[in-house]
Formats: C-alpha cells, structure tokens, sequence
C-alpha cells in the first residue's frame, strides 16, 4: 500500500508562480500530477519515471511546469511558473507501477489533493 499525500497549494496571481509537493510512503515508482477544475474532469499535467530520468508534460504546461523528484525523500514536486488561474482546481499527485504517462487509468495510489490556483 501507497499512501499519497500533496502540499503546497494556496493563492497565486496570473502568471506567477507555485510550487506543489508530494510525498509517498512505501516503495513508490512512477508518480504524476493531475488537475481538476469545478465541473471538468481530470486532466494529465506531469509524471515522471521511477529514477527521475524520463518525463512527460502536457502540451498546454510544457515550458511553464517542471516536474522533478527527490528519491531520497520520496518526493516529487511541481513547479508551476507563469500560471494561468482559470477556475477553482485541485491538483493531486498519483503512483503508477507502470506509467509516467497521461493514462490516469493506471495510476493506482492517489493523494487527496490540494488547492491551486487563485479562481478569481
């Protein structure tokens, strides 16, 4: 069992910045961050590999967000610069045993979120 859990969220201007994290407990290999907005679904913004050596964006976040990870402290983080508010989102972080990839399907370990940029 992985448990999953994000901080980092709150207020954050039009295009400023924030920085999201994640920690896992356990073994933990490919991990992933996710958005959703009020009323749309899930979207795929970012994962990276189990070493840290492969990753993956989101064609509206690549060159904004930068995903990375700490091995050692079981950690990875989302950097979002140049943020673009559009509604009140949540973003959780997510494991997969076999992705880094958007198919949020075989993410198995899922944080409860938090809070991210300003909706106003």
């Amino acid at each position: 069992q992985v448990h999953v859990r994000e901080s980092g969220g709150g207020l954050v201007q039009a295009g400023g910045s924030l920085r999201l994290s994640c920690v896992a407990s356990g073994r933990t290999y490919h991990m992933g961050w996710f958005r959703q907005a009020s009323g749309k679904e899930r979207e795929f913004l970012a994962g990276i590999s189990a070493s840290g050596g492969q990753t993956s964006y989101a064609d509206s976040v690549k060159g904004r967000f930068t995903i990375s990870r700490d091995n050692a402290k079981n950690s990875v983080s989302l950097q979002m610069d140049s943020a673009q508010p559009d509604a009140a989102e949540v973003y959780s972080c997510a494991d997969s045993q076999v992705t880094w990839k958007r198919y949020q399907q075989l993410y198995a370990y899922w944080g409860q979120g938090v809070q991210g940029t300003d909706p106003s």
